[in-house]
């Protein structure tokens, strides 16, 4: 049995997407952009995945700074929900975040 979805219960009808903090931020400012409807990664339905990159997208803009905004689908690249989210993680030279696919020094 499937379990439940835990970020379908947070919507009420006229929300289209929802902005909050992950249960274990990475770094202070890390939020999760979520759209109202159930899709279960951004494979599955690409417009409803070009909406909340779009509105990803404004949420970094209206807060300005340097941000990483990453998505997963499937287990083995580390999704845990599956319900689309993208976290919009807040980037400074000195947070301690080093991401693999990157030559930062640690």
């Amino acid at each position: 049995m499937a379990k439940p979805c835990p970020f379908c219960p947070m919507f009420d009808g006229a929300t289209e997407q929802i902005v909050i903090p992950p249960l274990n931020p990475v770094v202070p400012g890390h939020l999760l952009v979520i759209p109202r409807e159930h899709v279960t990664d951004f494979a599955e339905n690409p417009g409803v995945t070009a909406r909340i990159m779009r509105h990803a997208a404004i949420v970094a803009r209206t807060k300005g700074g340097e941000w990483n905004l990453i998505t997963s689908k499937g287990e083995a690249a580390t999704q845990s929900v599956f319900h689309l989210h993208v976290h919009l993680v807040p980037r400074n030279a000195d947070d301690g975040l080093h991401l693999p696919w990157t030559r930062q020094k640690r």
